[in-house]
């Protein structure tokens, strides 16, 4: 028996720092069944982006001549990319191994753990006994029940990320962030992408504008897009897959290699929480409070596990919020905190609050500022003009319900409607501040109704 101040079960984005942070103040036990970094690290943000930008790079490439440059067409090595990813994700997760070696009052276990008692945690035939513990288990895949699938190959976001020979043909099921990303990074890479998706449009949680957007962007790219479709069986092998879909684009796709994207699901279910007293709702998430609190005393979950917002910006606000409140006393909670996310697409979506069909809904007299980036003229400089900043308001109090882009460096772009959203900042305000010429951020301004809205 090792008995400890605190246990933190997960290295992910919510659970690494919060490990670090608490061993400040007393023992931890630190648990973590596959590498540091998470989904994040590891399979999910940085390996993508890393794998994104060397897409963008071939794509940039096969228009240099509407630059005035010549070149030859691009032949992509993917095999070298992997490598520069896994190069880039490997400095970055070592940096983190550093940091847990060099806490002395830090116990790393790379290993499963199971609940076998009330605050008993038990790793390779060891119990780790803790008065506080934080559930950070993030999510995994989920597996759809579709016919045939246990009996033909099938790809996923995470080994997808492995591949280093490009499939001729790649059938995505799923248009959401995960889907949609693939889908374009493969295309760009050289394959041909057909993309299968249940909902009536893609990104069906952005505004409908900016799925409008994407959806331009995709066929402008030569992505064969399936709405309204739902993949019901597969057959076949790696290199002849044969994908049956129902719905108003049903009919047999054939490709060479599938990948599912179809969501995830929490890793709650092989934890032992019964013998914490506790119990998971139907899709998996535990229920917290506003400072990450489970129902049961000196039990916290952190990050996606909890449901709600899932990025990693949101589980290092998370672990953040915990160590705040339960180490330093201090106030601080989720409640009303404003959380933007991106998709990292082309052209690349950054959105934060209230759609316009949700603010509609939810009652508000709105009044929407738009700016199409074809009239930004850094936009046009640089030869990108698909899509739109697009502003959601109270037409009362001129408050920004939301913000929604899709276009060049929108991830960036929206965090300007994210600290007027935070500090109050009224839309008029916005439309009052001057930008620099020629910027992109011109168009936020014009968006607004402000000095940079181009005449006309």
């Amino acid at each position: 028996m090792e008995r400890y101040d605190a246990l933190v079960l997960g290295g992910g984005m919510a659970g690494l720092p919060l490990a670090l942070r608490a061993a400040r103040h007393g023992r931890v036990a630190f648990v973590e069944r596959e590498k540091l970094g998470g989904t994040c690290l590891n399979r999910g943000c940085i390996p993508t982006k890393t794998m994104i930008a060397s897409a963008a790079v071939a794509h940039d490439v096969r228009r240099a001549a509407e630059f005035g440059v010549t070149v030859g067409a691009p032949a992509v090595d993917l095999t070298s990319v992997v490598a520069r990813k896994d190069e880039i994700v490997d400095s970055i997760r070592s940096g983190s191994y550093r940091a847990v070696g060099k806490a002395e009052t830090l116990d790393f276990y790379p290993t499963q753990g199971r609940f076998v008692g009330p605050r008993r945690l038990r790793v390779d035939g060891t119990d780790l006994e803790a008065e506080k513990i934080f559930l950070v288990t993030g999510l995994r895949t989920m597996i759809p029940p579709i016919d045939g699938l246990d009996r033909v190959p099938y790809l996923t976001s995470r080994t997808l990320l492995e591949l280093t020979e490009l499939p001729a043909h790649l059938i995505v099921v799923g248009g959401g962030y995960i889907g949609c990303e693939f889908a374009q990074m493969f295309r760009r890479f050289g394959s041909a992408v057909t993309l299968v998706q249940r909902a009536e449009r893609l990104l069906p949680a952005e505004d409908p504008d900016i799925s409008a957007a994407v959806a331009e962007g995709f066929a402008a790219d030569g992505i064969d897009v399936r709405t309204s479709s739902s993949c019901v069986a597969v057959g076949g092998r790696t290199g002849d897959v044969r994908v049956g879909c129902a719905g108003d684009t049903g009919g047999e796709i054939v490709g060479s290699h599938l990948m599912l994207a179809v969501g995830r699901t929490p890793n709650t279910d092989t934890l032992g929480l019964e013998h914490l007293g506790l119990e998971p709702d139907a899709r998996g998430f535990l229920d917290v409070d506003g400072q990450l609190r489970t129902p049961v005393e000196d039990v916290w979950a952190l990050g996606d596990v909890r449901g709600g917002a899932m990025f990693t910006h949101t589980a290092r606000d998370d672990a953040d919020i915990a160590y705040r409140t339960t180490f330093r006393s201090q106030q601080r909670e989720t409640t009303g905190r404003i959380v933007p996310h991106a998709v990292f697409v082309d052209p690349e979506v950054g959105a934060v609050g209230l759609t316009e069909p949700a603010a509609r809904a939810a009652g508000h007299d709105v009044i929407i500022g738009r700016q199409d980036f074809t009239g930004v003229a850094k936009a046009r400089a640089i030869g990108n003009t698909r899509g739109l900043i697009k502003f959601v308001v109270d037409a009362t109090t001129n408050r920004i319900l939301g913000c929604h882009i899709a276009g060049p460096h929108a991830g960036d772009l929206v965090h300007e409607a994210v600290v007027a959203m935070t500090a109050g900042v009224s839309y008029t305000d916005l439309a009052r501040a001057i930008h620099i010429h020629p910027t992109l951020a011109e168009g936020v301004n014009a968006a607004a109704g402000g000095v940079h809205r181009p005449a006309g």
